[in-house]
């Protein structure tokens, strides 16, 4: 039920889309058309990949298939110590279905099998946002 498979080319348009579903929020509160969001989104989307890519040589990039139908991406890298989670998201209409807990769980069978820790990329929206006490 639930596959993963390479990002491909054609999928720039999907993981646009997928992005854009972490941000909607955010975007419903400005007065910008649509135009001006999706133009928001198409940018800070590709610059996210490309400090992906320059932070993370080799990384693997993922489309999440549920069903056969894209539902999100699933963005790892991995070195001689430890596995990272760079990225897990699902588009709203796939998400409390038990995707991302199945992800994770195979995630933390690879890492047993292969005696690797598990990290997690974290992004702050706010720099000075303050994690912890």
């Amino acid at each position: 039920m639930i596959e993963l498979r390479p990002v491909a080319e054609n999928d720039t348009l999907f993981i646009e889309a997928v992005y854009r579903s972490t941000r909607e929020a955010e975007l419903n509160l400005t007065n910008w058309s649509e135009q001006q969001k999706n133009a928001f989104s198409v940018m800070q989307s590709m610059a996210q990949l490309a400090e992906y890519k320059k932070n993370y040589p080799g990384a693997s990039f993922q489309i999440v298939l549920y069903k056969q139908k894209p539902a999100g991406r699933f963005y790892t890298w991995e070195n001689d110590n430890e596995i990272r989670l760079m990225d897990i998201t699902l588009l709203p209409q796939f998400r409390s279905k038990g995707i991302g807990t199945d992800l994770l769980q195979d995630l933390i069978k690879k890492s047993n099998e292969v005696k690797k820790k598990i990290s997690l990329h974290v992004e702050a929206a706010n720099p000075a946002l303050k994690l912890y006490k």
